[in-house]
């Protein structure tokens, strides 16, 4: 994958299972870690997002799709790329690989929320920021569906 991060982590004996392979819900940290690193690469601050401009991101949707094991010691890659830009939500489409090869595949949706819970417009700032992890290369273009937040 030519845009969007990566995020490169071990595969401790607590990640895994009585079998040695990494137990299927701790691939969710794996991502959520890729996430926050993806964001600080492109000078996203969460805490600074949140205070400043009272947005935090909350996961709305995650479909995974398990393709191989991983194994205690492992090196993998967590890559996260730009899908599309909502008004308030992001699609991210996030890959665990191994020597290249891929291990596991997400589709995750984020949603922006103010203080109240409620859904918010992604800020113009975090949009741009967010351009250079785009899937395709180019900038994110905003959802015309108007159908999810």
């Amino acid at each position: 994958m030519s845009a969007g991060a990566s995020f490169r982590l071990r595969v401790y004996y607590e990640d895994t299972d009585l079998a040695g392979v990494v137990y299927y819900a701790n691939y969710l940290r794996f991502l959520e870690r890729a996430r926050t690193e993806a964001l600080l690469a492109v000078g996203i601050d969460q805490a600074l997002l949140r205070r400043e401009l009272g947005v935090v991101f909350a996961v709305r949707r995650v479909a995974i799709d398990y393709l191989a094991p991983a194994r205690f010691q492992d090196m993998l890659d967590v890559t996260t790329a730009v899908v599309e830009i909502g008004g308030a939500r992001i699609d991210l489409l996030q890959t665990v690989l191994r020597d290249g090869s891929p291990l596991a595949r997400a589709e995750v949706t984020v949603v922006g929320i103010g203080d109240d819970g409620r859904p918010i417009r992604i800020p113009a700032e975090i949009r741009d920021a967010l351009a250079v992890l785009n899937l395709d290369g180019n900038p994110p273009e905003p959802s015309q569906s108007g159908k999810r937040p």
